[in-house]
């Protein structure tokens, strides 16, 4: 059977892949955190480019956000464009955060997926993909959390698929509240690191 692609799949096909029924509100409550200057002056820059266009100019703002607080955890590395495959599903993610090395290698902790404005494709996606990285997990005898974004640049949603298995989904998390966004940005990467062998 060739292997579906995760952007060709419906919502019952990523909650299969599970499996799950429905997803689970998760009321993620965290601490604001300050933007850093770094940040603030990115963001003035950005203001000359045309963000809403295209899905490419979105990543310029994911890129921005991410990299604010994923180097505060050494122990990780942000990879872009990975091929990414279990069963019969498969794709390219966007971007995957795993252990810091040269190379990639599992435990694969979280899968990022940059869509222009549809959430609910994004959606789909991301459950696929972080269903995806646990099975990898798994095969390699990592038992754990995975969790996903979702991220337009400017609006993002956090997933966290756990082992039981449930999905769990944020409520929208916008530029407009940067210090409440960056807070929850910065749970989710350290319940990543929280993970690391």
């Amino acid at each position: 059977m060739p292997r579906r692609s995760f952007s060709s799949l419906r919502t019952k096909d990523a909650f299969d892949l599970v499996p799950i029924r429905d997803i689970t509100l998760w009321d993620l409550r965290t601490d604001p955190l300050a933007p850093s200057d770094i940040l603030l002056a990115v963001l003035q820059r950005t203001k000359s480019l045309a963000l809403t266009a295209s899905e490419a100019a979105k990543v310029t703002l994911i890129d921005a956000i991410l990299l604010e607080i994923v180097p505060n955890y050494p122990g990780l590395k942000i990879w872009k464009d990975e091929p990414l495959e279990t069963g019969n599903t498969g794709g390219v993610a966007d971007y995957l955060i795993a252990p810091s090395r040269g190379y990639i290698e599992t435990p694969l902790l979280c899968a990022v997926e940059a869509k222009l404005d549809d959430f609910t494709a994004g959606e789909i996606q991301c459950i696929a993909e972080m269903a995806a990285c646990r099975d990898n997990n798994v095969r390699d005898g990592h038992d754990l959390e995975v969790h996903g974004i979702v991220s337009n640049g400017q609006g993002w949603i956090f997933y966290r698929l756990t082992r039981t298995p449930e999905v769990f989904v944020s409520g929208l998390f916008t530029m407009n509240d940067m210090p409440k966004l960056l807070g929850a940005l910065d749970h989710v990467i350290a319940a990543c690191a929280a993970n690391i062998p």
